[in-house]
């Protein structure tokens, strides 16, 4: 069985879990606190980030690839046209690299010398601005059914939202991610991936991903 090193609250292991939800696929879950590493993470990933997916034959340690070994088994999302392909493959590099580098600066501001949490704010924004105008105004961004754009950047928009629930909910050019955002967090397939585990110890019994 797959092992997952996982963080419950990190926007990267969110998207893997959901993944491995889809896909309908168990696996051993080890959840970590990133001020206190396990070793064994660290021996088999050096970069000491989650997540982490250790198979017999392999060690994957990027969130997309994980993504991209769960579909490379199962079809686990709805068909795209080439549009949408060519989307989703913007959106995800968009906001793996700008958005995620201002989300860190205006969320956790403190931490950076000289950070300008409005600028960052805004730089978030016109992304999300972007997304709003290439998208559908179904449950999810191409339609009915979810997608791998859905998982891999709404774990993003979320913690935006987090950080300012109130103005965030003022915006009135975001109205269909704002939407989009509501069905996100009410879906299953989000309240299963977010289940609550302890913090993995080596000497501690094993759990399992799903949870039962």
């Amino acid at each position: 069985m797959p092992i997952l090193y996982s963080f419950k609250r990190c926007p990267y292991a969110m998207r893997a879990r959901m993944a491995i939800l889809l896909g309908n696929i168990s696996c051993e879950i080890r959840e970590i606190r990133l001020k206190n590493k396990p070793e064994h993470m660290l021996e088999i990933s050096p970069k000491g980030t989650v997540p982490v997916l250790l198979l017999k034959d392999r060690v994957i340690d990027e969130s997309m690839d994980i993504i991209n070994w769960v579909v490379a088994q199962k079809s686990i999302f709805a068909s795209t046209n080439e549009e949408q392909n060519k989307l989703t493959e913007h959106f995800i590099t968009i906001f793996d690299d700008n958005f995620k580098y201002h989300l860190d600066r205006y969320k956790y501001s403190t931490r950076y010398h000289d950070a300008d949490l409005e600028h960052h704010r805004d730089e978030c924004l016109k992304i999300l601005i972007d997304l709003e105008n290439s998208i559908s105004n179904n449950k999810w961004i191409f339609g009915d059914e979810i997608n791998k754009l859905d998982i891999s950047i709404l774990p993003f928009i979320r913690q935006y939202k987090i950080a300012n629930p109130i103005w965030f909910d003022a915006q009135q050019k975001i109205i269909k991610i704002k939407k989009l955002l509501d069905s996100f967090v009410e879906s299953k397939l989000f309240q299963k991936a977010m289940h609550k585990y302890d913090v993995w110890e080596p000497d501690t019994k094993p759990v399992f991903f799903p949870a039962e």
